[in-house]
């Protein structure tokens, strides 16, 4: 028995049948993981999985949006056609014909490999989307074809919008985060535990946002960078400074010397990497540890001559921003600067 091609039908019809087709004459709209019909978006809500979206039936009084010469598109009734049919009988109805959507070529992920030469920690997790092995030993996750060296992941990045969550290299998109951690990978290969550096590729420096506050003996500085490679990053401190070299995915690193407001104890100073839920580690924390109970009123040590104000200001820009370069003063410090 033949089957019906035209799209939001899909019915099985006889050679003699005269029922009537109800069809899609409008295209597909895919926006922000949603996916509906152009010709009845009016009755017919938009979807997020893309079986629900092949499920939309075509409603008899669906009405398209305007043809280029102004006229509205009138819902289609034919009789059925096939695969083979060429010339199908039109009933009362004329239709107007769309062309199907360009074909778009899948995007390429550039993807790292793993450094076997890189000595791994036991309950280092796989850094790849999806992947939820945590390594045990070289033989059991690294070398070989045991159960233990296959990895099923994401090679493209996730994304979220208009609430739906999914990765770009998938269909799937779910609403709740916690289903989002559930989707399964839809690639096989090997884990990534330490990624393998690649020599011919330039380095490329960037900038990173830095927050910080204090409390009586101690600064805490907040450095704001995504997928932090912590076992190749560092910062290092001084009594004076801190030096802080960060390792970012596509060959980026982040460099920053600070001259600090005042001394601190190095040894008793720490360095903390935290992670979303995703494992890659998207902020980094450092804590000073004071040599005195003095309050510091910026973290870099300034640049000009305070004069005779007190510390109680803050700087321009956001309060704690690194790298403000104007003071900014209360009324009574606003005074003091105007004694003769």
């Amino acid at each position: 028995m033949p089957h019906c091609t035209r799209k939001g039908c899909g019915k099985d019809f006889s050679e003699e049948s005269l029922e009537s087709c109800f069809f899609h004459p409008g295209a597909p709209v895919f926006h922000e993981g949603l996916k509906s019909w152009s010709c009845c978006s009016d009755k017919s809500k938009p979807v997020l999985d893309f079986d629900e979206f092949l499920a939309i039936k075509a409603k008899p009084e669906s009405k398209a949006p305007a043809t280029s010469t102004g006229e509205k598109e009138v819902p289609q009734k034919e009789l059925h056609a096939s695969a083979a049919s060429s010339d199908p009988v039109l009933s009362s109805f004329n239709t107007i014909a769309i062309p199907a959507p360009p074909l778009r070529s899948p995007p390429v992920y550039e993807e790292e490999e793993d450094d076997l030469s890189v000595k791994i920690a036991i309950g280092t997790p796989c850094r790849r989307n999806g992947c939820t092995t945590t390594f045990i030993s070289d033989e059991e996750n690294r070398y070989g074809e045991g159960d233990g060296t296959h990895c099923n992941y994401h090679p493209a990045p996730p994304v979220f919008r208009e609430g739906s969550k999914g990765y770009m290299c998938c269909k799937r998109r779910v609403l709740e985060f916690e289903e989002f951690l559930k989707i399964e990978g839809c690639k096989t290969g090997r884990h990534l535990f330490s990624p393998k550096v690649n020599p011919d590729k330039t380095e490329e420096f960037t900038t990173c946002r830095l927050d910080h506050y204090q409390t009586l003996d101690q600064v805490h500085v907040s450095i704001f960078a995504k997928q932090v490679d912590k076992d190749r990053s560092s910062v290092k401190f001084h009594e004076q400074s801190i030096s802080i070299d960060l390792y970012l995915p596509g060959s980026k690193r982040f460099l920053k010397t600070i001259d600090l407001f005042g001394p601190i104890a190095s040894e008793q100073s720490s360095v903390q990497y935290f992670g979303t839920k995703l494992k890659e580690p998207s902020q980094v924390e450092v804590h000073l540890k004071k040599q005195d109970t003095r309050s510091w009123t910026i973290l870099e040590k300034p640049t000009h001559d305070l004069g005779n104000i007190a510390l109680t200001f803050g700087v321009t820009g956001r309060t704690g921003t690194i790298g403000a370069k104007k003071s900014v003063l209360d009324v009574q410090n606003i005074a003091r600067t105007q004694l003769p």
